[in-house]
């Protein structure tokens, strides 16, 4: 994390607590925004000048964009917006990617091309705070939304600490309006409501992630000594690692910025609950798929072109998507694989069967999830088909018993989590359960906290995009 667990703990109350101290949306708004670029700043401070660059180009886009009213004035101000978003994200993200790619290709055909040696660290977050920029130009430019006048509150909403790292993916016409009227602390429902959101968070990340994830690494860095039922086991449990990991973190960033009178967008919607992969796609990550519809899917034309049309377009934005995850062929590979299946799925569409006769339809589309989660997570893509082949051959070799236990330990609980969020309607229902109800469940969480706490924690997966 940007900081660690305990200077978080004492930097969090210093904030809320001086934030509520304040009157007026103007100050908190100064005081979030110094919070923010101080929890940036800590992890590498020379990257804030990079935020602020495309913080200001964005801004006085804008700007221009409502006051200009020529179209084709209008059209070349939104691409100086895109090509600065995007040619940072490019250069910071994927510029390695690119030529050594293309050193390996030249190679092939008998080309000998050593590609440039430099290397440049990639700043944390950059994928989601520069979509936060371009979803606010492209929506001024179509006039959804009006420029903000106030560049304190345009800058906040770029670089708001609880999103800024690993999303949600900020909306401007959802957010700016928070941020530029008044709030009220919230009341007795809404600080419950809150506190669950960040304990169920926690519980999702540190007893059911952290728990798998060093098993699950276990698995991956001997894969020729592991028998089949251990790769599918760790097939597995990547997949229940990386929904508790990101999900857990969305739910902590949800409850944290309650507390601030500020309500993100909600990223997930029991995703594993899903009876096909389109809609999968509808409750994973929500708001990136929602963000690549709108912002990718649409301007290609989306399904106003014909059949052929519709599947290039639809295939092209999974297999971006799958790029901006990382500056890697395996992203490319999983992309491209839901991509497939999301065209299989579109054209064999059936009705959705409820109730007990889904359960089929829940487990294929599991399996088919987990089975593109193995590209997701190898670190090349011989390591991918290294795993693959061990299990499709029956491979003999360990068995991770304790992988299994962990898995039959943590998987109910998070199945469980999820079948009483679906039930209820609500991903903070405890908030409203009978107070000794809510005592007793506070005090397990606190406990299983407390027990699967003791190992060294994984950092959040969705902290290197």
């Amino acid at each position: 994390m940007v900081f660690n667990s305990y200077a978080f703990a004492i930097f969090l109350p210093i904030v809320l607590g001086g934030y509520w101290m304040l009157r007026g949306h103007r100050r908190q708004n100064a005081l979030l925004l110094l919070a923010s670029y101080v929890f940036y700043g800590a992890w590498d401070v020379r990257f804030l000048l990079l935020m602020w660059f495309t913080t200001g180009v964005d801004y006085f886009v804008g700007r221009k964009l409502q006051r200009e009213t020529d179209d084709g004035i209008r059209k070349w101000v939104l691409i100086v917006s895109l090509v600065v978003n995007l040619g940072v994200l490019a250069t910071f993200k994927y510029f390695g990617f690119f030529t050594d790619s293309f050193a390996v290709l030249a190679d092939s055909v008998g080309l000998n091309i050593d590609p440039p040696t430099l290397r440049l660290l990639l700043p944390i977050g950059i994928s989601f705070y520069t979509f936060h920029g371009i979803s606010y130009t492209v929506d001024v430019y179509r006039r959804h939304i009006d420029a903000v006048d106030d560049l304190p509150t345009f800058a906040v909403f770029v670089s708001y600490f609880p999103q800024l790292v690993a999303g949600p993916i900020g909306r401007a016409s959802v957010q700016l309006p928070q941020f530029k009227n008044d709030r009220v602390p919230p009341d007795g429902d809404g600080l419950r409501s809150a506190v669950w959101l960040v304990l169920m968070g926690l519980v999702k990340k540190i007893v059911i992630a952290d728990s798998l994830a060093p098993l699950v690494d276990q698995t991956w860095m001997n894969l020729e000594h592991q028998s089949f039922l251990s790769l599918v086991l760790a097939a597995i449990g990547f997949s229940l690692q990386i929904y508790g990991d990101f999900s857990g973190y969305t739910d902590i960033a949800r409850g944290v910025s309650r507390l601030f009178g500020i309500e993100l967008l909600r990223n997930f919607d029991q995703p594993y609950l899903s009876r096909s992969i389109g809609e999968f796609w509808r409750r994973w990550h929500i708001s990136l798929s929602t963000w690549l519809r709108d912002y990718l899917y649409v301007p290609l034309g989306g399904n106003r072109r014909g059949a052929n049309r519709t599947s290039f377009n639809l295939f092209a934005t999974m297999l971006l998507g799958g790029l901006w995850h990382g500056a890697a062929w395996t992203f490319v590979v999983w992309g491209a694989l839901h991509g497939a299946m999301l065209l299989v799925s579109n054209r064999r569409a059936r009705p959705i069967r409820t109730g007990l006769r889904s359960i089929p339809s829940v487990i294929a589309t599991f399996g088919l999830v987990t089975f593109a989660w193995i590209f997701f997570r190898a670190d090349s893509l011989d390591a991918a088909v290294t795993f693959i082949e061990g299990i499709v051959t029956l491979q003999g070799g360990i068995i991770q018993w304790s992988l299994l236990g962990t898995l039959l330990l943590v998987g109910p609980l998070l199945f469980a989590i999820d079948v009483v969020q679906r039930l209820k309607g609500d991903d903070a229902f405890l908030a409203s359960l009978p107070s000794p109800l809510q005592g007793i469940t506070a005090a397990a969480s606190v406990l299983l906290l407390v027990v699967f706490s003791g190992g060294a924690g994984a950092p959040f997966i969705y902290f290197q995009f």
